[in-house]
């Protein structure tokens, strides 16, 4: 298939093209290469790629309407994967303008890419960030979401929002991947993985925040690359016993679903951060600090549906894929 991975230079979006490569397909991928961290990383990673006659890459910004409507003109797409977005809770509050650029006004060309060249199927990144002030765990995606806790949750349940009315007024096959705390090699520079690894080599102290009183469903991410691999394949199909009177937000009258990409396994804070000190072999120096505006005590999510409909359900302990990022850290900066 001819696929169109955008934020190919991302986490996830780089690992999602190398698995498509692998397995055959021609990847299309896109990437503004913004500084919202290091873009030798996003380099780095692309020149994994580059070697594979079946990838193209285009540098291309999501908001770029007119650009983005030439992509979609010189393509046809037999899947589109959306994992271009500007990331992160935190940075939300400190410049909001980039997550309506990017999650909204790009989102919106993405659709219109899809709906005018008949893509048969669009899966798109949303995030476990959109349960907010839910406190019902495991979060299922049959679960109501209105109570999102920063813009960059806000941006993510919007993106679900826009999905499901392409789907309902065009028929556009849509599913939406709801992640949970991706880790592990190639990672962002701005997750706790990442800063801590690095803060605990370098023995500087590392923030933690809510005084360990965390927990989160970490994922590995060649277990996320997997389930949105299977997803991808998966069309999605109206569900014929949905009803407007009681209804579910997971599934729908037209083709439209959303899915859980999580661990199913939440780990303490503390934990995770004992998981590190054992693969660096050092004692981490603990800032012990409030809890962050924005930010959710824990996260844990349901997979049901996930298992049931694409077979998979991730399952790399934390202990295994704390180690091989670490290892990954290592040869990858030299300590």
């Amino acid at each position: 298939m001819r696929i169109l991975v955008t934020g190919a230079a991302g986490f996830i979006g780089f690992g999602l093209a190398k698995k498509l490569l692998a397995r055959g397909d021609e990847v299309i991928g896109i990437d503004n290469l913004n500084d919202y961290y290091d873009v030798n990383l996003k380099r780095d990673r692309l020149k994994q790629l580059e070697p594979n006659e079946g990838f193209n890459f285009i540098k291309l910004d999501l908001a770029d309407r007119a650009g983005m409507e030439k992509l979609f003109q010189d393509y046809q797409f037999d899947r589109v994967c959306n994992l271009a977005a500007q990331a992160g809770v935190r940075y939300s509050m400190e410049n909001p303008h980039a997550y309506i650029d990017s999650n909204i006004v790009g989102f919106v060309n993405i659709l219109e890419g899809c709906r005018h060249s008949k893509v048969p199927h669009l899966s798109y990144a949303s995030s476990s960030s959109v349960y907010g002030a839910n406190t019902k765990q495991p979060f299922s995606e049959h679960h109501n979401i209105d109570h999102p806790m920063s813009l960059y949750a806000a941006s993510k349940k919007a993106n679900e929002l826009m999905a499901h009315t392409y789907s309902s007024l065009y028929g556009l096959p849509a599913t939406g991947l709801r992640f949970f705390t991706v880790y592990g090699p190639w990672g962002r520079p701005d997750m706790a993985l990442f800063k801590f690894t690095k803060g605990i080599l370098e023995d500087k102290a590392i923030d933690i925040y809510n005084h360990g009183n965390m927990s989160r469903d970490f994922t590995y991410i060649d277990d996320i690359v997997e389930s949105v691999v299977r997803i991808t394949d998966k069309i999605p199909a109206a569900n014929p016993s949905w009803s407007g009177d009681q209804p579910d937000p997971a599934t729908s009258y037209v083709p439209y679903r959303v899915y859980n990409i999580g661990n199913n396994a939440p780990v303490k804070l503390l934990d995770f951060v004992s998981a590190i000190e054992k693969a660096t072999g050092k004692e981490a120096i603990r800032n012990m600090m409030p809890m962050q505006p924005g930010d959710v005590p824990s996260t844990y999510a349901d997979c049901n549906a996930l298992e049931t409909d694409v077979e998979f359900k991730p399952s790399t302990p934390i202990d295994e894929g704390v180690k091989r990022f670490v290892d990954w850290y290592r040869d990858y900066f030299q300590v």
